[in-house]
C-alpha cells in the first residue's frame, strides 16, 4: 500500500485566527482551472487590465459581498482572478461573542469554509460534476500598516501582473 504524503502545516501554530486583525487570504480553483474571470487589456486611458467576471465569478463576488452580513468581518479589498482570489479580511470582534457551544474553528476558517461551500453549491446547480476549489487556502497575518498597504497594492496590481505573466503569489 502506497504511503500518503503528510500535508505541510500552513497555519501559524498557536495563533488565534479569530482575534482582531487583518488577514490576506488566497484561495485557488481545483487544478487551477480558469473559472471566475478573464483578464483583458483596457483602453489607453483606462486601467491597463480589466477583470471580466464569468457567471461563476459573479456567484463568487455575490458571496464575498455577503460575508460581512454573516460573520464579524469586513472584506476590505479583493480581486477575482481567473483561477484564484485574493481577499483582505479584517476581523473586529468587539460586538459579538460566540456561544461556547459553537465549534472551535477560527473565524477566518469559518468564513472561508462558508465562502467555498456556498459558491460550490450555487455552481453545482448548473454543473454538478465540477470540483471548484483546491483544498485549503493560503493566509498571511497582516503585521502592520506597511504590510497592509503592500497587500492592498498587490491586490490592485494582480490583474496587470497576470497579463504580463508575473502572477505567482498564490499557493
Amino acid at each position: 500500500m502506497e504511503k500518503l504524503k503528510k500535508r505541510k502545516q500552513i497555519r501559524l501554530t498557536n495563533y488565534d485566527y479569530s482575534q482582531n486583525g487583518a488577514y490576506f487570504v488566497t484561495l485557488c480553483t481545483n487544478d487551477m482551472k480558469p473559472l471566475f474571470s478573464r483578464i483583458t487589456v483596457g483602453a489607453i486611458h483606462e486601467s491597463p487590465a480589466i477583470v471580466e467576471l464569468t457567471e461563476y465569478g459573479t456567484i463568487l463576488k455575490n458571496t464575498i459581498d455577503a460575508l460581512s452580513d454573516r460573520f464579524c468581518i469586513t472584506v476590505s479589498n479583493y480581486v477575482i482572478m481567473p483561477n484564484h482570489i485574493h481577499l483582505l479580511i479584517i476581523i473586529d470582534n468587539r460586538a459579538i461573542r460566540e456561544s461556547p457551544l459553537q465549534s472551535k474553528r477560527s473565524l477566518i476558517s469559518k468564513s472561508i469554509g462558508y465562502l467555498k461551500m456556498n459558491v460550490s453549491k450555487e455552481i453545482h446547480k448548473t454543473n454538478s460534476e465540477l470540483i471548484v476549489w483546491q483544498r485549503s487556502y493560503y493566509d498571511h497575518i497582516i503585521r502592520n500598516e506597511e504590510d497592509y498597504i503592500n497587500h492592498l497594492q498587490y491586490i490592485d496590481e494582480n490583474p496587470r501582473k497576470w497579463l504580463i505573466g508575473k502572477d505567482e503569489y498564490y499557493v
